[in-house]
């Protein structure tokens, strides 16, 4: 019977999560690109867990969003961005009646290979934490949303953490910080960041790639231990991040000064480090814990009726499952906002697009939902695709993240001329004129 799942998984075949009741009822078609299948599966398991407990919570126990339920539908890809490019494709024209009012691209390199196609067929491309920096800017990119947090902004909080830790922002002005960084668009994407802010604070910025898959890393941390860098930080995903931790234990690099960006920082990656990984931190946007007012709705209304999608229910609150829920939950909130808009009914992709572009999720807003504390402030508008750009910082104790902070800020005002710059360039490579939105009506 497995060996039967796993070729029913290769061959694309989806988990239907959804029918509705009656021709007549109303559903919002949701597809999810996901990958238990591969090096990632161990990411990609919990992450779809969260994401699939939160909309069966949403259907179930709310009865829909407005009134409207939530038919998703899963696709097994790899974390191949051509097999999710194959995903968009069947999936664009929607299902069951239902219009595709966004499409979660579960990836970076998913992200870039979809930007102009979505583009074309204006179709939101909604990939928090990742995705292409520039996309940040509305004006340029009004279908692709990183929201939350850049990769600028991960490398902007970042360096304020360290900050923090030496004393002040007059305290970074001679020391040696290295990335180490899997050596793709989604690991080089913080660098022009990282340069303006060693820029700024007379830090020697070291960048060090690592290439894919990152299973063998001694020359990485040899040059690490011959330029002896304060800080260290790890812009890695998967097998990269693991080996990366043990090889630093093995060249006598303290775990206490490596800092992980926000897809180096689950239990899937210090676990399997063992001892390697104790006192690492990492950015954390999606903070780890069960310790939020969600965990308890899920855990009575879900995992207690045995309804989970969560295999091992140990991972309730991991870092990836978190992850599925934010993520499910910003998509959640976004199409209430478009459907207390446009009516209740399925959204299409401009109108999804208007929906992600007037999302806010304010305190009070998140004591509503139960995510307080798990989910930060954001305001999307049709010039901001981001909306948030902070994260908190969690350090592993040898069984569990313990937050260490609260949120904190990335320093726009030094990274939106670069993304500003980055958009425009893009634009004018591209023949596209950048949109005025506030002569749009909708």
């Amino acid at each position: 019977m497995k060996h039967l799942l796993v070729a029913a998984l290769l061959a694309g075949t989806l988990f239907s999560s959804f029918t509705p009741a009656s021709a007549e009822e109303v559903s919002q078609y949701i597809p999810l690109p996901t990958y238990r299948v591969g090096a990632y599966a161990s990411s990609g398991e919990l992450w779809w867990a969260g994401e699939r407990d939160y909309f069966r919570y949403i259907n179930e126990v709310e009865g829909g969003v407005e009134g409207v339920k939530l038919n998703y539908e899963e696709f097994e890809t790899e974390w191949s961005p051509d097999r999710t490019v194959e995903v968009y494709e069947r999936v664009k024209a929607g299902k069951d009646g239902s219009p595709l009012a966004f499409f979660f691209t579960h990836g970076t390199p998913a992200t870039y290979a979809l930007l102009e196609k979505a583009a074309a067929d204006k179709i939101p491309l909604i990939d928090p934490a990742g995705g292409k920096t520039e996309t940040v800017d509305g004006t340029v990119f009004p279908y692709a949303f990183p929201l939350l947090f850049s990769y600028y902004s991960q490398a902007s909080t970042g360096i304020n953490y360290i900050a923090d830790k030496v004393g002040g922002f007059d305290k970074l002005k001679g020391l040696k910080i290295a990335t180490v960084y899997h050596d793709s668009a989604y690991g080089r994407a913080s660098q022009p960041a990282v340069e303006a802010l060693a820029k700024k604070y007379g830090f020697e910025n070291i960048q060090i790639p690592v290439a894919d898959p990152g299973n063998e890393q001694s020359p990485q941390w040899r040059q690490i231990r011959e330029q002896k860098p304060d800080w260290v930080f790890l812009r890695t995903w998967g097998v990269s991040t693991v080996v990366a931790l043990k090889t630093a234990q093995r060249f006598g690099f303290p775990a206490d000064h490596i800092i992980g960006d926000v897809w180096a920082g689950s239990e899937s990656d210090a676990i399997p480090a063992g001892t390697a990984a104790i006192g690492y931190s990492a950015l954390a946007p999606y903070p780890g814990g069960t310790d939020f007012e969600i965990h308890k709705r899920l855990k009575a209304e879900i995992l207690d009726k045995g309804k989970s999608d969560l295999r091992d229910q140990k991972l309730f609150g991991a870092v990836n499952y978190n992850i599925g829920l934010v993520n499910a939950a910003l998509a959640v909130e976004a199409l209430r906002t478009g459907y207390k808009h446009f009516g209740a009914r399925p959204l299409n992709g401009e109108e999804g697009r208007w929906a992600f572009e007037h999302l806010t999720i304010d305190d009070k807003r998140l004591e509503e939902i139960g995510f307080k504390g798990l989910l930060q402030q954001i305001r999307i508008t049709p010039t901001d695709h981001e909306g948030g750009g902070a994260a908190r910082i969690q350090s592993w104790d040898g069984e569990k993240w313990v937050l260490q902070t609260d949120w904190i800020k990335a320093d726009n005002e030094l990274l939106n001329p670069l993304i500003k710059e980055g958009a425009a360039a893009y634009a004018k490579e591209n023949g596209i004129t950048p949109r005025t939105p506030e002569t749009e009506t909708n």
